[in-house]
């Protein structure tokens, strides 16, 4: 029996990912017929080729992997997208969830394993693991979370903010603002409180259903 071929793009600015990808897939139905090496240039390939699925990596030149997965799923919401990732990272799980990706696999996942992610995702399956929920389940059903909740964040606050969800430590967000470790601690406890909210995850997913991310 014929298996029917799956036209994958990936979107990773890595070349040697991309060419491992293709080796990967040789002797499978996955096939990769687009590749991509930022955000815009991979909405440009998803519009132009209707890949059947996408592999897409969180940090991309052009800014947030997450923000093109949200722009994705907004205008292709029948194409499954897997985030594909070096970053074990809870915000990063939380906001994949939160903006409708299938699934979120590490780059060091055996072949075997992805083949089967792939699969599951390609099929419509949920293919989130138990743990992966659990870790992130109290960050998408904290009560204010809601879009419509007004929080009077100050600009530096909002500028912290962004790069918090953005998946940043406060040692990268201090170098990223030119400002203090002590002074993002500070800021990212006014954040916490003022959201209503008990930890960073929270307060990524709540910024992202807010529309700020």
């Amino acid at each position: 029996m014929t298996i029917k071929e799956v036209r994958v793009l990936v979107a990773d600015d890595h070349e040697v990912v991309r060419c491992g990808l293709n080796a990967l897939f040789t002797g499978t139905e996955f096939r990769v017929m687009g590749e991509a090496s930022t955000g815009e240039e991979a909405m440009g390939r998803i519009k132009q080729l209707r890949p059947d699925l996408v592999l897409l990596d969180i940090r991309l030149p052009d800014g947030d992997g997450l923000k093109t997965l949200g722009h994705m799923k907004l205008d292709y919401p029948e194409i499954p997208v897997v985030i594909y990732s070096a970053y074990d990272n809870p915000t990063y799980v939380a906001r994949a969830v939160a903006l409708g990706a299938a699934g979120y696999l590490l780059k060091d996942m055996p072949r075997d394993v992805l083949l089967t992610v792939l699969r599951r995702a390609l099929a419509g399956e949920d293919v989130w693991t138990r743990d992966e929920l659990r870790r992130v389940t109290g960050a998408l059903a904290t009560p204010r979370l809601a879009s419509d909740v007004e929080v009077p964040l100050t600009q530096r606050e909002s500028e912290v903010l962004k790069q918090l969800a953005n998946g940043l430590t406060n040692k990268e967000i201090a170098i990223a603002l030119h400002i203090s470790y002590e002074t993002v601690k500070e800021h990212v406890q006014h954040i916490l409180r003022k959201v209503g909210v008990s930890d960073r995850t929270q307060a990524a997913v709540w910024s992202v259903r807010k529309g700020l991310v």
